[in-house]
């Protein structure tokens, strides 16, 4: 237990190092001795060792009495810090394993920082723009300049230091997303500018200023950065910008007020906030659209059972079908493969996605939702919305509308739609009982409670029900021969050739690599073939903004998390990744939970144990987590895995995965393995 007095005291490090006691400074002393009490901090109460300590603060030109020199340092800073302790410190205290500091996280400006982010993220998505303005201005003003100063250039350093650079970063663009909101455009612009200037190859960043530019009244400026961005991106990096900032740079081009989530030039908050680049936005990232050129496989059965409804709805019996899977599993190409083949049977096909429709409309997300359906089964570009008829009785309306002939009526992402959309489908479910239409929805999520009452409705009406499963090998093997031009249908020898085993491994290794999904596989194919899979892979572009999409979402804690996991591989190992980050495991599993509804982690079942399995890391999200962390950062992580697997003995110590983490940590390695364990550096 620390002592009663560590409660009223304040441990900043978020500038130069700090303790306040009842909000006076403490004299620290001299600059070896506030080098030492960061050195203690940054391990959150984890001991120390004299050596470890007196290689950090000499990391050159060590003096002859260094150890002597830390004993001093650690009595005078107990002086300090627990002047008026009985006996033995509970604060700084010591032991076999070295000295260690106990600080409450609550007495630490880095927890405090953390907290008030979280909150303003919190009220941001809620729509609380006042209580987010609040907690991400008190969240800034703990800086009082460089975090962890007095250690800027030592080496133990880099990781924390790294660490909260990017979360006053990600701070930031949180601020500038709130003032954008509330219509303080130039004090958005000053943050966003500033932002560019420390990260010029952060694109959250600069879709931010494009958006605080065009909410200004500039658009041409908007524009005219992000040409500054492209071009910047291919002279650094050889790269074009991705797919959702090249959104909002058409978005900007046609004042798409869907899109901007804007009217034209406001000067107040935006009411109807469309897609956001920024980490705490908590708005949902469009579903990417998979285009005609890639080929259609492994949904044969059910386009069969959608086809099947088709024929029943012509016959004037409403159908209805529901199509689940998750992001980037083949829902949206699905229902464009349906829709063609209704068109050219004679249907009229509307389409709409979350509850907004797609064609023959004005796209006003302000509009009710039948005027959008109306917009959408009309196609003649009126807007709904002027119809005297249709506003006096637009259920009516909308039901005639559905009568004139086949209809297929396309309802994507049915879980992002408003309420009143559902609502308006439960009706016509309810009141529809002869006529040709077709009605097919998609989501995500069939949990949702938004779509719950609706799916309840359907269910009584024996409406279809399909979820869309990972591609097999096979079908990807298909794909690839299709997409590569080759002939499925020669005859064989009787025998394999080579050109037919290396397409078999390819395919399993594309399989793999996108865990079977659709949109990641057609990403895939889109790179030359060497970058693919293989030592030489690279992510898609498209492919890489949406897992970081997820990422940002995700509490820090789980994304510091991650990193460690990517680092190690594959297989999640509970506990060492909790002992490497100084956690119990228990602590652990809440943040892996959250990486397993973000979709990063996946859990697989034993399917010859019921109720066990193993957490994986699969390897396009590895990847992504393994590229956001500098080259020092990774080592940091191998360094610390490295540390905790040195002490396994017995069963549980694997000398080559030790090996691997020693190499990867580089110059970061530790100096030497517990002597308790020396047969682990025997046998490397």
């Amino acid at each position: 237990m620390n002592s009663p007095h560590a409660h009223e005291m304040r441990f900043g490090v978020l500038g130069p190092v700090e303790v306040l006691k009842d909000g006076a400074a403490l004299d620290l002393g001299p600059r070896q001795r506030r080098l030492l009490l960061v050195r203690l901090l940054i391990e959150d109460g984890r001991p120390v060792s004299q050596h470890t300590l007196c290689r950090d603060l000499w990391p050159t030109d060590r003096p002859t009495g260094a150890a002597s020199s830390v004993r001093a340092h650690i009595s005078r800073l107990r002086a300090v810090l627990d002047p008026v302790r009985q006996g033995r410190s509970t604060m700084l205290v010591s032991g076999p394993a070295g000295y260690a500091l106990k600080v409450p996280r609550e007495a630490r400006d880095t927890t405090l920082f953390e907290e008030s982010v979280s909150k303003a993220r919190e009220a941001l998505r809620h729509g609380r723009l006042p209580a987010a303005r609040q907690a991400v201005d008190a969240a800034l003003g703990l800086w009082r300049g460089e975090a962890l100063a007095e250690a800027a250039e030592h080496a133990f350093a880099i990781r924390e230091r790294t660490r909260l650079d990017a979360a006053l970063h990600d701070a930031r663009e949180l601020q500038a997303t709130i003032l954008i909101q509330q219509g303080e455009t130039e004090p958005a612009i000053d943050v966003a500018e500033d932002l560019i200037l420390k990260g010029p190859l952060r694109e959250t960043s600069w879709a931010l200023l494009m958006r605080a530019l065009y909410s200004a009244g500039r658009p041409v400026e908007a524009l005219r950065q992000y040409e500054r961005f492209r071009d910047t991106l291919a002279t650094e990096l050889g790269l074009d910008p991705s797919p959702l900032l090249r959104d909002l740079h058409t978005a900007i081009l046609r004042h798409d007020s869907v899109v901007l989530g804007t009217g034209a030039f406001p000067t107040g908050p935006s009411l109807t906030p469309g897609p956001d680049f920024t980490a705490g936005s908590g708005h949902p990232y469009p579903e990417p659209v998979a285009t005609a050129a890639v080929p259609f496989v492994g949904r044969g059965e059910e386009t069969a059972q959608l086809t099947a409804l088709l024929s029943a709805g012509a016959t004037g019996r409403p159908q209805w079908a529901v199509v689940a899977g998750e992001q980037g599993s083949g829902k949206t190409r699905l229902l464009q493969e349906l829709s063609a083949r209704a068109a050219a049977a004679g249907f009229t096909v509307a389409r709409t996605r979350a509850g907004q429709a797609l064609s023959g409309n004005r796209g006003i997300s302000q509009t009710c939702p039948t005027v959008q359906l109306l917009d959408a089964l009309r196609q003649d570009g009126e807007d709904s919305a002027a119809d005297e008829v249709a506003q006096k009785d637009p259920l009516a309306t909308v039901v005639h509308e559905l009568t004139q002939g086949p209809t297929l009526v396309v309802v994507d992402d049915l879980d992002r739609a408003p309420q009143g959309f559902h609502r308006l489908l439960r009706r016509l479910a309810q009141v529809l009982r002869e006529a040709p239409v077709v009605f097919v929805c998609t989501l995500r999520n069939p949990d949702a409670p938004v779509s719950s009452i609706l799916l309840a409705d359907l269910a009584l009406l024996g409406a279809t029900w399909l979820t869309l499963e990972p591609l097999t090998v096979d079908d990807v093997a298909e794909l690839l021969a299709v997409h590569s031009g080759e002939s499925t249908g020669e005859e064989g020898t009787g025998e394999q050739s080579t050109g037919a085993k290396d397409a078999g491994e390819e395919a399993a290794a594309l399989h793999r690599r996108a865990e079977g999904q659709p949109f990641a596989l057609a990403e895939l194919l889109r790179l030359p073939p060497g970058r693919r899979t293989g030592p030489q892979a690279q992510v898609p572009a498209a492919v890489r903004n949406i897992l970081h999409a997820r990422l940002v979402e995700l509490p820090d804690a789980a994304r510091t998390m991650l990193t460690y996991a990517a680092a190690d591989g594959e297989w999640l190992d509970v506990g060492l990744l909790a002992a490497a980050q100084g956690l119990a495991p228990d602590q652990l599993l809440p943040l892996i939970d959250a990486a397993v509804t973000a979709r990063i982690l996946v859990w697989d079942a034993d399917p010859a144990a019921a109720g066990t399995g193993r957490y994986r890391l699969p390897e396009l999200p590895r990847d992504v987590v393994l590229s956001t962390q500098t080259p020092s950062s990774r080592q940091l992580r191998h360094a610390a895995l490295a540390r905790e697997l040195a002490g396994r003995d017995g069963a549980d110590a694997d000398p080559a995965r030790l090996g691997r983490h020693l190499r990867a940590a580089g110059p970061m390695a530790p100096a030497a393995a517990p002597t308790s364990n020396p047969t682990h550096l025997r046998s490397l």
